[in-house]
């Protein structure tokens, strides 16, 4: 393996060894690893990425993790359910029945709800699992065949869903009020959604690729509703991860993982496994890295360097120029 980033260092190797990984969420001193080629969801310690305990599941195929929770996406040939496990011993808890096909999922920020897209014969629609009254509603999305879910996110305040969406002719972040269950805006992107991540100060990063334009992170403003930049990224990246200051973005190519500044606009650095990466997850300044061989690796990310600029007094102040950029695709 190689860092070719001042932005990471190595911290632990580590080999779960049940096959090609699919998905891996990180929370509370545990990193969950669903193994899609035997079945099994493995939790792992972050320190030293060895398995320290698992459980036998339906396929396995997407993770999300909070407040000693995990919770999985696992499909079988009758249905596809969402599993909650105990990341202290790895056991099932309790198990919620999806109807339509599981496409993405996301926790809340506290844990005590998982949303969950499933996309139908005559649409897609999120399930909002409540984990606390061990309740479901359903917030639909859009009534056409065909439309696919790619990716969902949450806000700091579990107000507002953030679903990315495709269909045959564009793709799209559609913001909806989780109160209400309405739709509050949509923002066209183009290309197919690889994946959704929100940062700070109302600002969201979502990838794309496609044969024409190859891997692009558009940088979204939330506020304003409109994509402000955007970055060259790889050939055919299929997943991203966002440092929790969001300076950086790490985005899953065919041979590398991709290491982004999303403050110059640039990448800035490449990391590479023993095998192809599969998936990435972030927590507590780390980054995890699983690979298509079962194997692990763990990363601190480095510190952003904040440097203060020199003090200016009042009347020697002149307002910067700023530079006005285009949407992307104009």
């Amino acid at each position: 393996m190689t860092v070719d980033s001042a932005d990471v260092s190595l911290l632990a190797e580590g080999y779960v060894g049940r096959g090609p990984i699919s998905d891996l969420a990180a929370d509370s001193g545990a990193l969950v690893v669903t193994n899609f080629g035997d079945n099994t969801v493995a939790v792992v310690d972050v320190d030293t990425l060895a398995v320290r305990g698992g459980v036998k599941t339906g396929r396995p195929f997407a993770a999300g993790a909070a407040h000693g929770r995990a919770f999985v996406a696992v499909s079988s040939a009758s249905e596809d359910a969402i599993a909650v496990i105990d990341t202290a011993n790895g056991a099932v808890v309790a198990a919620y029945p999806m109807d339509g096909a599981v496409a993405a999922m996301t926790v809340s920020p506290d844990g005590k709800r998982v949303y969950v897209a499933r996309d139908g014969r005559d649409g897609v629609d999120v399930a909002v699992i409540d984990v606390v009254a061990e309740r479901l509603a359903t917030i639909n999305i859009i009534a056409t065949p065909d439309t696919t879910i790619d990716a969902l996110r949450v806000d700091e305040a579990d107000r507002r869903l953030f679903v990315a969406v495709t269909d045959s002719v564009t793709s799209r972040i559609i913001v909806v009020d989780i109160a209400t269950g309405r739709v509050r805006r949509t923002l066209d992107i183009g290309a197919p959604i690889r994946g959704l991540e929100l940062g700070l100060d109302s600002t969201a990063y979502v990838l794309t690729s496609d044969i024409t334009s190859r891997g692009v992170l558009h940088i979204v403003d939330l506020v304003a509703n409109r994509v402000t930049g955007t970055v060259a990224v790889g050939a055919a990246p299929m997943q991203l991860a966002l440092s929790a200051d969001g300076s950086r973005a790490f985005v899953v190519d065919y041979d590398r993982v991709h290491v982004v500044s999303t403050e110059a606009y640039a990448v800035v650095g490449a990391v590479t496994v023993g095998a192809r990466p599969a998936c990435v997850a972030v927590a507590d300044e780390r980054l995890f890295i699983a690979d298509y061989n079962g194997g692990l690796t763990s990363y601190a990310i480095t510190a952003r360097v904040m440097i203060a600029p020199p003090f200016v007094a009042a009347q020697h102040v002149v307002a910067e120029r700023v530079r006005e950029l285009q949407v992307a695709g104009v």
